[in-house]
Parts: structure tokens; sequence; C-alpha cells
């Protein structure tokens, strides 16, 4: 299987609920959007529904950081990518994008997730199997540079006088 670097979603339609008084789209259905391609790409990585029904393991979100930069409307039409930028034998750490399907970014997400035992729940190592699908996903992606938003954290700009 040749795994694209960036994962790029499916296309996705902005839906007539998700559109907030403010006429566009509402700040929690970015994540929506984000959280859908990621679960394709975790489906890629052996990481989606069947894993978690079956063997009890699955992935939780420990952090996020979203950066809205463009709106989005009813009517838009997107696709997400995802990135796997580092990963070690619990976590995965992705950068994500909205792009519109004329090109533009809309919103960029980072975020690290956790592969957790569910009878614990507690953090526990991927299995040897699906660590080197995650493998596999993390040297595909390799060659792609550190994305310019990523790593980025949350202040407020001083003035000095």
């Amino acid at each position: 299987m040749t795994i694209p670097a960036p994962f790029v979603s499916r296309v996705m339609e902005i839906e007539k609920e998700w559109i907030d008084y403010n006429g566009h789209l509402n700040m929690a259905y970015y994540n929506v959007l984000f959280d859908r391609c990621a679960d394709e790409a975790c489906e890629l990585m052996g990481l989606g529904p069947n894993y978690a029904k079956e063997r009890k393991l699955t992935i939780y979100t420990a952090e996020v950081h979203v950066c809205y930069v463009q709106e989005l409307h009813l009517g838009h039409s997107v696709t997400v990518t995802f990135h796997l930028v580092d990963h070690d034998d619990k976590r995965i750490r992705a950068y994500q994008e909205i792009r519109h399907v004329d090109g533009w970014l809309a919103a960029t997400s980072e975020l690290l997730s956790l592969h957790v035992d569910m009878a614990g729940p507690r953090v526990a190592p991927f299995p040897a199997d699906i660590m080197q699908k995650v493998e596999a996903f993390a040297d595909a992606h390799n060659h792609l540079p550190m994305p310019e938003r990523a790593g980025r954290s949350i202040g407020i700009r001083r003035k000095t006088a």
C-alpha cells in the first residue's frame, strides 16, 4: 500500500447545522473536520474503530492547538491533510491543515495523541504490528519539511517602549 504524504482526506462539505450566529463555520466544527481526517489516517495505520472494538486499544487526544486562518462558510468544500511529524512507542504527533478545494488555507491543527489500553484506561505501547504501520506512515512523511506553523505557542506580544 502506498501511503500519501501528506495524507489527504476525502472532500468534505460544510454542513448547515455547523454555521453559527456570525454566519460562518463554528469553531467546534473545524475540529470535527480535523477529526474526520485523522480517523481516515488512523484507519490506514490500523488504529480505526475495529482496533478499539476487537483489541480494546485506541487513541486518545492529549493536546490540540488550532489556528483559524480564514473563515469557512456554508457551501464550501474542503480537504484536510494529516502529516505525521513525530512518534514514539506510545504517542503520535501530527500536523493538519484544512484547505478550501480552491487551495486556500482555512485552519491548522497540531495534535498529540496517546495510545491507550482501554482496560485501564492507561497509556500503553503500540503492539508490534501497529508500530510497524505507524513507522511506515512516518517513513512516508519523513521527507516532508516540518510545517512552518507547527510548534506554535499561544502568547500575547508585548510592545516594548
